[in-house]
């Protein structure tokens, strides 16, 4: 897998250079269905691409959580519209350090269906702002549909069913309130999969929303022999995948349905406090 992220200056000289990457613009807000879209129309990256979370990156909720994975033949067609193959480099980005929703983009495409050129912008729009690159506003981007049909990845990911029978590490990437239940904003029950361990997807990032250096977040990511990520609905778990890639350490698998999908069946234990 190469660099999964990529500065606003190397961005610049890719976009000049002799292999552009496509970009893709993620950005999203929970519980407002069209403000992706809508942020991406008013001011984005020049020929930048918009990559829906929850049109694009996600099955319609429902038993499988609140954002599940879509179905592959689905998925695929996405890919296929916005001209994304395997020949091109990605390059795609959020407004909030890769929690909304640039990570999830960045796993199902480098991890799921094995596109081999990813990466994330570090520090995202903004950082590219303060660079001084310029936006963008409205569709002002005309690409060919491309043919490419992944093979993906299905060893990348985990079932609620297979996580409740083995022994891995469960790393939720949800607030600490969150994960001890003192809270629950979004889902019908608070806490957290017995045996998990809390590390918030925004520890991963400096104050300035750019990714710690890969040998802090070496010495802070939890550390297994095997490793499954979870948050609420399957996306913030993926900018902890993507920690663990800039640190150089094995990545964990995601757990697509997370809370929303696990609590759905009472019969799954639930853990609070810690």
């Amino acid at each position: 897998m190469n660099q999964p992220l990529i500065t606003a200056g190397e961005l610049e000289d890719a976009l000049a250079g002799t292999r552009p990457p496509r970009l893709l613009d993620c950005r999203a807000r929970l519980g407002d269905l069209d403000a992706g879209h809508g942020l991406w129309w008013q001011a984005h990256l020049p020929n930048s691409r918009h990559l829906d979370l929850d049109r694009d990156l996600a099955g319609p909720p429902g038993a499988g959580g609140r954002h599940p994975l879509p179905d592959r033949q689905r998925f695929t067609e996405v890919l296929q519209r916005l001209g994304v193959t395997p020949e091109v480099p990605v390059v795609i980005y959020d407004d909030m350090g890769g929690q909304l929703a640039a990570a999830r983009a960045w796993w199902m495409l480098a991890c799921w269906a094995g596109h081999p050129e990813v990466q994330v912008l570090d520090g995202g729009i903004q950082a590219w702002l303060a660079h001084g690159g310029e936006l963008h506003e409205g569709d002002d981007v005309a690409s060919s549909p491309s043919g490419w049909c992944p093979d993906y990845r299905d060893d990348t990911w985990t079932t609620a069913d297979a996580l409740q029978s083995s022994g891995v590490l469960r790393v939720d990437a949800r607030s600490r309130e969150r994960f001890r239940g003192d809270v629950e904003p979004i889902d019908p029950v608070a806490g957290h999969i017995p045996g998990a361990v809390c590390r918030p997807s925004a520890d991963n990032l400096e104050e300035g929303g750019r990714f710690k250096s890969p040998g802090r977040l070496a010495e802070e990511l939890p550390q297994a022999d095997e490793v499954v990520a979870y948050c609420g609905s399957g996306v913030t778990a993926c900018h902890n995948i993507l920690a663990y890639a800039i640190a150089g350490k094995p990545l964990p698998r995601l757990y697509p349905g997370s809370w929303s999908e696990w609590v759905q069946d009472p019969t799954r234990p639930v853990a609070t406090g810690g």
